[in-house]
């Protein structure tokens, strides 16, 4: 039984390798580890699937259904993931399993013996529908901040973001009551996490959100320059590769 090929999808290598010693212990030995989207198309184009993944939702270059959509998979799923319990009782009414991070030794103890007593069952997994569910779902994505200011801490609404910016190799986001916040994410990470229906990526460094938009004027070469409610210190000019798709975005 233990035996069984494992492929532990995670991001956060961190997260990947204390999981695979916490499968050690269950006899589970040499689990092959992949760390973004990237890799697991490739892995996937060299490899027969596995009898088992561990799978977080949200890399950092994209979702991990991206990779797996195209395929007939087969394998016994137990997804990892950060989200609140809220959004989790979805994957219960499809036989789902799941670890919440961190993950507790008792909770992947009963994950493990759910999948051996179920690694023969006819039960099917839809990817393309829990991608959906992730995709379009407003409670994907992330609705606050946790800001580290001192010794304190401070939540800041999503709402009231205005614009998140790169700027001398730090990330802030700044809110529509002038505020400038350090954020530890990169603009990738944010990609993923905010709800792309509200928020876009201008250029390579700048995001803005739909609602803190004032007024758009030409710029040169055919680009648009972006006005802000409340947000001057930088410009905000749309990238010329991205011009097409903030025109989709804006309708």
């Amino acid at each position: 039984m233990k035996n069984l090929r494992i492929l532990i999808i995670e991001d956060e290598k961190p997260a990947a390798r204390s999981l695979q010693r916490k499968l050690e212990k269950h006899g589970y030995l040499n689990p092959d580890m992949l760390h973004s989207v990237a890799q697991m198309r490739r892995w996937f184009a060299e490899n027969a699937e596995p009898d088992l993944i561990f799978m977080d939702i949200q890399l950092s270059d994209g979702l991990s259904f991206d990779a797996l959509q195209d395929l007939d998979l087969q394998s016994s799923i137990i997804f990892t993931t950060a989200y609140d319990q809220f959004a989790i009782r979805a994957f219960e009414h499809n036989s789902i399993d799941y670890l919440l991070k961190p993950i507790h030794p008792e909770k992947l103890e009963a994950a493990l013996k759910k999948f051996e007593r179920h690694q023969r069952s006819s039960e099917s997994i839809s990817l393309n529908t829990l991608r959906a569910f992730f995709v379009e779902d407003p409670a994907a994505y992330k609705t606050r901040f946790t800001i580290k200011i001192g010794a304190s801490l401070k939540l800041v609404e999503v709402i009231d973001v205005e614009c998140i910016y790169a700027e001398n190799k730090a990330i802030y986001l700044y809110t529509k009551y002038g505020d400038n916040y350090l954020l530890d994410y990169n603009l990738e990470q944010l990609d993923q996490l905010l709800n792309p229906k509200e928020f876009f990526r201008i250029n390579r460094s700048q995001i803005i959100q739909r609602c803190a938009m004032d007024r758009i004027s030409i710029h040169s070469n055919s680009r648009f320059k972006i006005y802000l409610r409340n947000y001057t210190s930088n410009e905000l000019i749309v990238s010329r590769e991205r011009m097409n798709l903030f025109k989709e975005w804006l309708e």
